[in-house]
Parts: C-alpha cells; sequence; structure tokens
C-alpha cells in the first residue's frame, strides 16, 4: 500500500499533459505556407527530397492523419499537388474538382479538415491552362454534367471579358479569387473559423511550363 501511495504521489506531481498527451495543434498558417513555397522551389530546381514517401511513413500515417495545409485545385493531371509542392503521405489533403470549383461537399471536406484535423492554411490553387476554364471562355453547349462546372465558372468570365488583358488568364485568376471568397464566407464554420484567425484561406496560380507556384494578391 505504501509503494502505491508513493507511487500516487509523484504521479500527481506530473503535469496532466504527460500523463494524458494533449492533442497536437496544427502547423501555424504562414508556417505551412513557407512549408509549400519552399517545397516547390526544390521542384522547381530539380531538387526534390520526396520527403515522407518511404514505408515507415506510410506505416505511422496509417494510425492518423495531420496535414499541414488543405490544398483546393483543379482534377487536370499535370497539376499533382504532392508533386509540385514536394510532400508526401500525410502532409496535403487535397480536394480536386475540374476547374477548381467548390460545392457543398466540397466544402464540407475543408471544414472536416479545418475542423477536425485542425489545418489553419487552404491554399486555392488555379492554374495556366486551365481547360475547365477555357471551355467556358470558349462557350457553345456543354454536355452532360459539364454544364455544372460551365455554370460555375461563368462569372468570373463574364468578369473577365470586361477587362484589360488576357481573358483567359483574367478568368483563371478571377474564378480561383472567387472560389476563395466562397469558401471564407461559407457560414457558419468556415467564416468563423477566418474571422477568429484560426483559418487562413489564400489564392495562387500553378505555371505548368516553368513549374512555380505564385500567390495572387496578399
Amino acid at each position: 500500500m505504501k509503494k502505491c501511495a508513493v507511487i500516487f504521489a509523484i504521479i500527481g506531481l506530473l503535469p496532466l499533459y504527460v500523463i494524458f498527451p494533449q492533442e497536437k495543434k496544427g502547423t501555424d498558417a504562414d508556417k505551412a505556407y513557407k512549408m509549400l513555397m519552399d517545397g516547390n522551389a526544390r521542384y522547381v530546381s530539380g531538387k526534390t527530397t520526396h520527403p515522407n514517401q518511404t514505408a515507415k511513413s506510410r506505416t505511422e500515417t496509417a494510425k492518423g492523419q495531420k496535414p499541414f495545409a488543405v490544398i483546393v485545385t483543379c482534377s487536370d493531371s499535370r497539376v499533382p499537388p504532392e508533386i509540385i509542392f514536394d510532400q508526401g503521405i500525410g502532409d496535403l489533403f487535397v480536394i480536386r474538382i475540374a476547374g477548381n470549383i467548390v460545392d457543398d461537399n466540397a466544402l464540407g471536406s475543408i471544414e472536416y479538415a479545418a475542423e477536425h484535423l485542425g489545418v489553419k492554411l487552404v491554399v486555392v490553387l488555379g492554374h495556366e491552362k486551365c481547360g475547365a476554364v477555357d471551355a467556358t471562355v470558349k462557350g457553345g453547349e456543354a454536355p452532360g454534367h459539364i454544364a455544372s462546372l460551365v455554370n460555375s465558372i461563368k462569372p468570373a468570365v463574364e468578369k473577365a471579358k470586361k477587362e484589360k488583358g488576357d481573358v483567359l488568364e483574367n478568368s483563371i485568376k478571377n474564378n480561383a479569387l472567387a472560389v476563395t471568397e466562397k469558401i471564407i464566407t461559407s457560414k457558419p464554420i468556415l467564416m468563423n473559423l477566418v474571422k477568429e484567425g484560426k483559418l487562413k484561406v489564400i489564392t495562387a496560380r500553378y505555371d505548368l511550363d516553368d513549374g512555380k507556384v505564385s500567390r495572387y494578391g496578399k
């Protein structure tokens, strides 16, 4: 009994987080953004390190995931997030739909990443020569469910037609910015997280030719 009393007395002196480890907090948004851009710089320079792509990484992430960023991007086969940001298993929570648009299902996925997984950064990534945006710019009949994609992108194209410069490039930018706005104003979860400073949503563009990711605005 005395031995047990001593053990419990010692345990009583230990901080609670030692006995019951706290859940790890998500990576700070600014740090997460730097990690992405550092990875992209490695990719562009041909000095990729392919982190977290080993059998050990696979085994460890099987126990649970802790991605440090959400990437909302196009389904285009030339825009694979883990490759262009030089990341690995469990690093990115990726949502891909042609034209990098978001519907309720995509918004729910972002909510899950932010609320449940603790992700602090969302990157809406448009890209050069986006086929979905280009098809919308060119107009014409959109068969089947492709029409729903076109209808989502149309407002960005109509705005671009009134602006100076290349219509396709401006449409790609407007579309990505519109998606960002849709995310940050999504009630109640995402909008509240953004207002409370717990979630940051930024807009960027991927260049198919040189592989660089550049940010739209601040």
